[in-house]
């Protein structure tokens, strides 16, 4: 089928039928060539959890157009930093480049594409290490003269990369102390207070190296940095989180709220910016958004770095 995504996607699922069954109808709509589900086992101490695990393997398990599909339903629970680090591990052991949902992120269609042609043309170009969905500058465009921007701050509610890239990820991070001690950061970040956001939560992530506590996005965020690395950012958001609230992980309510107001749009054509450098304006736009809904980017909570 001409109009088929060529580009592979993987699913990440766990717990929230109606949400995965959302996303699973956009992702049925895209009609990817290559399919890989991923799906964390239930929480020995939550007995009803088994029954919503089982509701959406089944709910995504209904592939009905041509496509090769591939599935990883884990019978144990291992929690999200290595549920989540450890499919991309298994995605990218066996594709070079792709894209990564997860069951309460909510994509337009012109998502697809624009991950597509991305990770297409900047395929070979080691500066660039993610493309996003998102974008949460709430109708503030970016300084770029192309349809998206290129930032030093990730968000991953829909995102794509390729293995080239996803190889730096480190669980044990063992280049931190290094890092650390060489003061890299301030050679990455030229906001104070956003180091020291970003170093509260790569230090609590390193104190949490080889336990469930923590969460893989902090970790690839470091992965990221520690190469001097860039993300795409579309100039209006692709992806819609509406997984916001109970029994959300991460995002449960107060002024995460936030987020969920901003809906998921169609890009009219992918325009590609003439120069590859951080959009720092837009970047700090951004932090202000994070500072209202972390507390950990507020003062008196950031120290200086």
């Amino acid at each position: 089928m001409r109009n088929m995504l060529r580009t592979p996607v993987l699913f990440l699922v766990f717990n929230r039928p109606a949400l995965a069954e959302r996303v699973f109808a956009r992702i049925r709509e895209a009609k990817p060539r290559v399919l890989f589900i991923s799906a964390d086992g239930p929480r020995a101490e939550k007995p009803d959890e088994a029954e919503q695990c089982a509701a959406v393997r089944r709910a995504v398990s209904l592939v009905d157009w041509d496509c090769e599909v591939q599935t990883r339903f884990q019978a144990q629970n291992f929690g999200c930093k290595k549920a989540v680090s450890s499919a991309i591990d298994w995605f990218f052991s066996q594709v070079e480049e792709g894209i990564i949902l997860e069951e309460d992120c909510l994509p337009s269609q012109s998502f697809f594409k624009f991950c597509q042609e991305l990770l297409r043309h900047w395929r070979s170009d080691e500066r660039v290490m993610q493309i996003s969905g998102s974008n949460f500058l709430f109708n503030q465009s970016a300084g770029s003269d192309g349809s998206y921007y290129f930032s030093r701050l990730n968000d991953v509610w829909g995102w794509a990369t390729w293995r080239r890239a996803w190889r730096h990820f480190d669980s044990s991070m063992a280049s931190f102390p290094a890092f650390t001690a060489r003061d890299r950061l301030q050679d990455y970040l030229p906001s104070a207070s956003m180091r020291a956001w970003l170093m509260g939560y790569w230090e609590e992530a390193y104190a949490a190296v080889g336990s469930k506590r923590g969460d893989w996005s902090s970790l690839w965020q470091y992965a990221i940095a520690s190469q001097n690395g860039l993300t795409a950012v579309p100039q209006v958001n692709l992806v819609a989180n509406v997984g916001i609230g109970n029994g959300a992980t991460n995002t449960r309510g107060g002024s995460w709220y936030i987020y969920g107001q901003v809906g998921a749009q169609e890009l009219a054509e992918i325009r590609h910016p003439v120069f590859v450098l951080p959009d720092t304006r837009a970047d700090e736009r951004r932090f202000a958004v994070i500072q209202q809904t972390d507390r950990r980017a507020q003062i008196p909570y950031a120290r200086s770095v």
